[in-house]
Parts: structure tokens; sequence; C-alpha cells
């Protein structure tokens, strides 16, 4: 088995919706990253093994985006793509596929991403007005075409607007958010702390240089217009509940915003890597996926908690083995709920079958170089950002392990572990 690799990686800033980036389609922010970082690392007009790409609410047109951007970026037409979708964990899930291939040694190296706009978003017809239309265009003469026409209604050129929930439930993820914070007892308080911290580290890390490498400008940004230098508990106590006006305390603050934005990284085994002359930042090791029964017996975010501990018996490892923690912050809550539940003797027990709980994490491990909350989620850009910073963070240590965590729409959470 090939060791897996990270070169490194490249985004474009992420905005909030319906700012900078309000008329810029997925294709063209997967093109920005992608062209970035092709030029980063001098790749204009070569061949990968594989790019592999992906975007939560893409439109038909882009049925062949990864492909469509990789050209566009300057790659080499040889270069075979991909897309793939898993909600908000659909980078990472792209970074284990590159990965994967690279460790059977089947390619040598490949760009794994992802991109999603809350912006320009895909409408679609209502399914009667559709139908009609593909009859309409087979239709043989005049008369079939009158007959099709005189039968149509005003009330089917209604479209339908994509929405934020599960289809299961018909609950948005902050609803359901909400029912788990008031499950495990998390306060307004702790939520309002963490999103506190999540932009006090991005607004260090940003001071520090450490995006210099990473955030290549577009669009009129060079970094990410939602994070907040003057952020304070002060501020952030005074914002209302965003989906449970009575008891509810997830609010805009300590929540992760709507937002545009695309990210990419390339993996590489070390032969190429020493062939082309490039530092490897990190080494993707493991990988593990879990899913939950959110209608019934779960919350639909708390995948994470199950996945976890797979990865670590996976890998012969403890909660506490880590010098970074990348827990994807959909929601201040989520993060809490997920470390809350690691370290309950009943959960831990009933729920995950162990003889005892994984304990704490050290919180000052936790987000260093900041979070969804200040940085924004673009749902499936999020996993290889994450991937990028991580790998960069354990560069600038010269050692060290971290553990990556994200949840997703449909009760589904992915995890890995990148070491130096």
């Amino acid at each position: 088995m090939k060791k897996i690799g990270i070169i490194g990686g490249a985004r474009i800033p992420f905005a909030r919706t319906n700012s900078n980036y309000k008329q810029i389609s997925n294709k063209e922010m997967m093109t920005a990253a992608m062209k970035a970082l092709v030029q980063k690392y001098n790749l204009e007009g070569k061949a990968l093994g594989l790019a592999s790409v992906g975007a939560v609410a893409k439109s038909s047109h882009d049925f062949s985006m990864a492909r469509e951007c990789l050209i566009d970026a300057g790659l080499s037409y040889d270069t075979p793509a991909c897309d793939i979708q898993m909600a908000c964990g659909t980078s990472l899930e792209t970074t284990n596929h590159v990965g994967n291939q690279i460790a059977m040694g089947q390619i040598e190296a490949g760009i794994a991403g992802g991109v999603d706009s809350s912006s320009v978003v895909p409408i679609e017809l209502k399914q009667k007005l559709s139908n009609r239309l593909v009859q309409l265009s087979r239709a043989r003469n005049i008369t079939e075409k009158f007959k099709l026409l005189s039968s149509f209604k005003p009330s089917e050129l209604i479209p339908n607007f994509p929405a934020i929930k599960e289809p299961r439930t018909g609950l948005s993820m902050g609803e359901h958010c909400e029912l788990m914070v008031q499950e495990w007892n998390i306060s307004r308080e702790e939520q309002d702390n963490l999103a506190y911290q999540s932009h006090k580290n991005t607004v260090a890390a940003y001071e520090s240089g450490f995006y210099n490498d990473l955030v290549f400008s577009f669009g009129g940004l060079d970094k990410d217009n939602n994070v907040r230098p003057d952020s304070s508990i002060e501020k952030l106590g005074k914002l209302r509940a965003a989906f449970d006006r009575n008891k509810g305390t997830l609010t805009a603050g300590n929540s992760s915003p709507m937002t545009d934005g695309a990210s990419c990284v390339l993996l590489a085994n070390e032969e190429y890597a020493l062939k082309n002359n490039y530092d490897i930042d990190a080494f993707l090791t493991h990988y593990q996926s879990a899913a939950v029964d959110y209608k019934n017996k779960e919350g639909l975010l708390m995948a994470p908690a199950y996945a976890i501990p797979k990865l670590l018996a996976q890998a012969g490892l403890t909660l506490q083995d880590f010098d970074f923690y990348e827990i994807h912050e959909a929601f201040a809550g989520q993060v809490l709920c997920t470390l809350k539940a690691l370290n309950d003797k009943n959960f831990c027990q009933q729920r995950l079958g162990l003889d005892k709980t994984l304990g704490e994490i050290d919180m000052s491990k936790l987000n260093v170089k900041g979070g969804s909350v200040a940085i924004g989620h673009p749902f499936a850009a999020t996993g290889t950002r994450i991937v990028a910073s991580l790998a960069k963070a354990l560069k600038e240590k010269g050692s060290g392990r971290g553990l990556v965590s994200i949840c997703a729409a449909g009760g589904m959470g992915v995890t890995a572990i990148i070491e130096r």
C-alpha cells in the first residue's frame, strides 16, 4: 500500500450567500480554486490520475462538473474526473476517494475538491410541467401540440425551490440541532463561547499569514467575508434565537452562515512528490464514516460520535492522542453535543457498546485556525478546506496528528486522521 501524501491545498475566500458571489456558479468557483492549485504547483498542461469533485446543490447542466473544471483550470485533457455528493462530507469523501486510488497504486496523484453556492441554486420545474414539455417536444403534429397546451394549468408554472430540510422529518438542520442541544443540555453560553473562539482563532490565523498560500483572491475578496474581528461574547449574547423563538439557543452568531465557496487539495504518493520536488505537508492515514437513524433513535448530526470510535479503534488510538482537532462547526451546539456524548458513560456503553467513555479533549487544540462558524460553510467545500489547513498546521509544527470530524445531512458523519 502506498502512503497518501497531502501536498497542499487552495481555495477561494468563502463568501456569505448573496454577497460577492451572488451571480457566480459552482463551476466558476470550483474552476477558480482548482486553477489556483494548478498554478501553485505548476500543473499547467499536466495529466493527473484523477480529479474528484462534488457539490450538494448542483444544477443538472453540471453533470460533469469535475471534468469541465479541470480542463478550464489548465490540467491536461488526459486527466479523468468524477463527481461525488455526500452532503456536507462531500469533499472529505472526495479526498478519501482519490486517496484510496493512490494507496492501491492505481494512480500516483490526484485532486480532490468541493464547491457549493447558496446564492445560485437549481430551481426545478413542477413534475407535471416537465412531463408536459417532454410530451410537447415529441408531439407529431399541430393537433397533438394544441391538445397538450390546452390542458396546461397556470399553477404548473410555480417552481420548486430547494429547501434545506430533511425529507423524512420536514425539519431543517437547525431545528434538528435545537433538539440535540436540548437533549444534551448544552447552554447558550457554551455555544456563544465556542463561536467567539472560532472568530478569534480565524482572525489570528489571517493576521499571522497562515492563509497566505491557502486562500486566493476571487470575486473582489481577499479573505472570508463572514469573519468578525470585533466579535465578542456580549454581542453574540444579544442575538435572537434563529430556529426556536421560545426556548431556542441556536442563533445566527453560533451557527455557520449560508455560504458560497470552493476548495481543493493535491494528493500524491511519496514517489510522485519526490519526482516533482513537492514537499508533503502530512499524510492521510485513516478514514471512517457512519450513519444514524435520526428519525427514531438519534440526533440528526450525531453520526460523528459513532464514526470517531470506529476511527480510533481502526488506528489503535485514544481520543486524547491528537495535537489538533478539526470538528466542523455546522453549529457550535453540534460540536459540543458530539464532545459531550463521547464523554458520557451511558452513551458510550449503551449506544456505542464500549466499556468506558472516550473522555474529554483539550479544547485549546480545537479548530485552532478557525472553524466554520467564522469562516463559513459552503457545504461540499468544507472537507478539503479542513484537510488543507490541518495538513499545513501539522507541517508548521513539524510532527503530530490531527482528527477531522464532519457532520452531514441525512444523519451521516465522516471522520479522518491526518499525520506528519
